[in-house]
């Protein structure tokens, strides 16, 4: 199962909400809702958001047995 709490982690640290990561890295709310449903997403997606946080995909997704 894919998980994104890590995100949700990280964006906290750096006193960030969901709306304002849509804003920076350009996603649209559809995506958005994805990642707050923990469904997949594009690895495109994925790499927007460690490019724009200035972070590693291990800040952001973590894959769940």
């Amino acid at each position: 199962m894919i998980c994104y709490d890590r995100l949700w982690k990280t964006l906290i640290d750096r006193y960030m909400n969901r709306i304002e990561l849509r804003d920076k890295i350009g996603i649209s709310n559809a995506t958005l809702a994805k990642l707050g449903k923990n469904e997949p997403v594009n690895l495109k997606i994925i790499e927007s958001i460690c490019q724009g946080l200035h972070c590693g995909i291990e800040d952001v997704v973590e894959i769940i047995p």
